[in-house]
């Protein structure tokens, strides 16, 4: 397992002292580095944050891998419900490991689909149960608190729809993902015997793509999360390591943290040049998105503080972004993910056209292309002092794949930590769901309700 981390874009040397970063400065940031190491490494200590563990939980994964053995073949649809960090993380996966859609193979018994439903949509909704089979549909429903709007009210439906076709059996049809103990899903999955997997209370929605969250489903429609978790566990070890050359996850939060602190880049693009990274570009924007934008920090100042992400495909959004980045406002640093072997070369015919735009390309290969298309990319930002880093994925498989999303989460605590602030808590997201329990009516929310409707009142007194 080889993944690379690739700095010297980011430097001022290459894009002016304006817009990076020197290697002197990233040197004498070390320390600061070091410590935000330690003072991560104590909180894991102390139990506050399980995600560097989950790796290592070879009950959990083995109890996994034996549910999915003894389901296996009497479905072609996994129907995922859950939103956020619930989906995110299992269509990363399915996205990496099975190939973007539409271009998997057909769906079947032996190589089932992975539907995602984590949007309440009508429309959405209709279209999914119209797609979908009940009696070869295995519905996996995934809430740490069990109270999701999105998701109760999703999986409400889905139970009556498989109950209208299995009645009494529809429950064996259902697995559910959530806190043990506690939460109304967990209530009802005990009440209804559904098969149940819990998530840890230290390990929060974004992170927990390698607990039962993200390695059911994964299991469910093939993958091999051992190799997974092999590749996670393997680059967990590094992660701990203080030298900042084998630490790349130190090391980029670093680098991203000088990059937004001292050269004011409050937009990071995360830019993989391959499309079985796209779903982990989407899964990334909200790990970054929702741990490192605060408006407090430790100490109960405020900041508001953060760094928009932002998705972006290579080659394709060269001919829908690029013309921005490359000429507009210079505020963005640019991370740039990197396959060294895509398992396919797509070698050009050697046949001659006699025609320019054809004939330099004959006999060379889509993986030669889509490569000199980032390295092109790459150099033509510093041409404009657009600061810029790549990471290099040897190539993309579970251990491979596993490995780089723990470097990232690894990677995203460290730059919370730079930042003096708590990258695990969401007060932020909280206030919407408040907001919508009680205009939906649910008990205890009242003061929501009413603190809307004085909202309501003052816009149309305005409009």
């Amino acid at each position: 397992m080889r993944i690379q981390f690739d700095e010297t874009n980011l430097l001022a040397e290459m894009v002016g002292d304006a817009h990076g970063v020197r290697r002197s400065d990233l040197a004498a940031s070390s320390s600061a580095a070091l410590a935000a190491l330690k003072s991560f490494q104590k909180r894991v200590e102390d139990g506050n944050y399980g995600f560097p563990h989950l790796p290592f939980q070879k009950p959990l994964i083995e109890s996994v891998r034996r549910y999915a053995a003894g389901v296996s073949g009497s479905y072609d649809t996994v129907c995922l419900v859950g939103i956020g960090g619930s989906a995110l993380g299992a269509w990363a996966l399915d996205c990496g490991l099975r190939g973007p859609h539409p271009v998997q193979p057909a769906f079947s018994t032996r190589n089932p689909r992975l539907a995602i439903l984590d949007n309440v949509d009508p429309s959405f909704m209709q279209a999914a149960l119209e797609s979908m089979n009940p009696r070869k549909t295995l519905v996996v429903v995934i809430a740490k608190s069990g109270a999701t709007a999105e998701t109760v009210a999703t999986f409400m439906i889905l139970q009556e729809w498989l109950g209208r076709s299995l009645g009494k059996k529809a429950g064996a049809r259902i697995a559910a993902v959530t806190s043990q103990g506690k939460g109304d899903l967990a209530a009802l999955a005990a009440r209804e015997q559904y098969a149940t997997f819990h998530l840890p209370d230290n390990v929060g929605g974004r992170f927990s793509v390698l607990s039962a969250v993200g390695l059911l489903p994964a299991a469910l429609i093939g993958i091999d999360i051992r190799k997974l978790c092999k590749g996670a566990a393997a680059m967990t070890h590094l992660c701990w390591r203080p030298g900042l050359e084998e630490n790349i996850a130190l090391r980029a939060a670093q680098a991203h943290y000088a990059l937004l602190t001292a050269r004011n880049k409050p937009i990071q693009v995360a830019f993989p040049y391959s499309n079985r990274l796209w779903g982990t570009a989407f899964w990334f924007r909200q790990l970054w998105a929702e741990s490192l934008g605060k408006a407090k920090n430790r100490k109960g100042e405020i900041v508001h503080v953060g760094q928009t992400p932002v998705a972006a495909l290579g080659a394709t959004d060269q001919h829908s972004q690029v013309q921005l980045y490359i000429e507009g406002p210079n505020d963005k640093v640019f991370t740039f993910w990197a396959v060294e072997n895509f398992g396919a070369t797509g070698r050009l015919p050697k046949t001659k056209w006699d025609l320019p735009a054809f004939d330099y390309l004959r006999g060379q290969s889509l993986a030669k292309l889509i490569d000199a298309e980032r390295r092109a990319t790459a150099a033509a930002m510093v041409e404009v002092s657009r600061p810029n880093c790549t990471f290099t994925l040897q190539r993309v498989d579970a251990e491979h794949l596993g490995a780089f999303l723990q470097m990232m989460e690894f990677e995203t605590a460290f730059m919370g930590e730079l930042m003096g602030i708590d990258a695990f808590d969401q007060e932020g997201v909280e206030l919407g769901k408040k907001f919508t329990f009680g205009l939906m009516g649910r008990e205890g929310y009242q003061s929501y309700r009413d603190q809307f409707a004085a909202y309501e009142k003052a816009a149309k007194a305005l409009g």
